[in-house]
């Protein structure tokens, strides 16, 4: 099991590397996420020449993985290359549902778990985490990549613009954007945070504390002011204690009722 997790994760940390590699053009990324998508392929019907790839094709027999969630995956790196900007929310939950809901399919199909039902309520979890981590790095995106995730529609609904974005501190009005849209990523962990009581108890914790995680991340958010243009707001070491102990916590809990899993 360890082996075949071990062999996802590398191959999204090398999709996300050859999405962002600095020294690259966006043509020659694009050039790269082709081929590299071509070797994924081979993982699944013949004998890929990356060892990366061939690690995934032993856990693709094993696990009778499925290529979509890691074709996804690599077009979410090729929407990368293609804007910085989202016009509409629904423009960005599409671009979520490329580059963070299919690593919780691609995780939940490792340990078993094919029902459409789970899948929502992973989409969901993955689809909050990387929302918060969005509204978490406003400045540190647009510094370093210049990359806008608010969506312009919800700019113009609170008066906001890129020359707020660029201030040494939020203004009221990014205080209120980013509140608004912290209050969307916590409805999306809401949503999935059901899940763990419907897999595996080995991986119960695991799963609790991603939720946990970015439940702390949006909380952490809220005690900034919803200011994240004058620092990065984090749960600090203490917060990750208190994560961990929380999980801990409503994991010894007996399950209660109100929910059932599929037929």
């Amino acid at each position: 099991m360890r082996d075949d997790l071990r062999a996802v994760y590398a191959f999204c940390r090398a999709t996300d590397d050859l999405g962002d590699e600095g020294e690259a053009t966006p043509a020659e990324r694009l050039q790269a996420l082709d081929a590299w998508e071509e070797d994924l392929l081979r993982a699944f019907g013949g004998e890929p020449r990356d060892p990366r790839l061939r690690a995934l094709a032993v856990a693709a027999g094993r696990r009778r993985l499925e290529p979509d969630p890691f074709l996804h995956l690599i077009e979410a790196n090729r929407m990368d290359q293609r804007r910085s900007r989202w016009d509409t929310y629904a423009q960005l939950l599409e671009y979520c549902r490329h580059s963070a809901a299919p690593v919780g399919r691609m995780v939940l199909d490792v340990i078993g778990h094919r029902d459409a039902w789970r899948r929502n309520m992973s989409d969901a979890t993955c689809i909050g985490l990387q929302l918060v981590n969005f509204w978490q790095d406003v400045r540190r995106d647009l510094d370093d990549r210049d990359r806008i995730y608010l969506p312009r529609e919800d700019m113009d609904r609170f008066g906001v613009d890129e020359e707020h974005l660029r201030l040494p501190a939020a203004t009221r009005a990014v205080r209120e954007l980013i509140a608004f849209e912290v209050g969307r990523a916590r409805e999306w962990l809401a949503l999935g945070a059901p899940l763990p009581r419907f897999v595996g108890p080995r991986y119960r914790l695991d799963l609790r504390m991603f939720t946990a995680g970015g439940l702390a991340l949006c909380d952490a958010i809220d005690r900034a002011g919803g200011d994240t243009i004058a620092r990065r707001p984090a749960p600090g070491r203490l917060g990750r204690a208190r994560i961990a102990a929380g999980a801990l916590a409503r994991l010894a809990r007996p399950a209660s009722g109100g929910l059932e899993g599929p037929g």
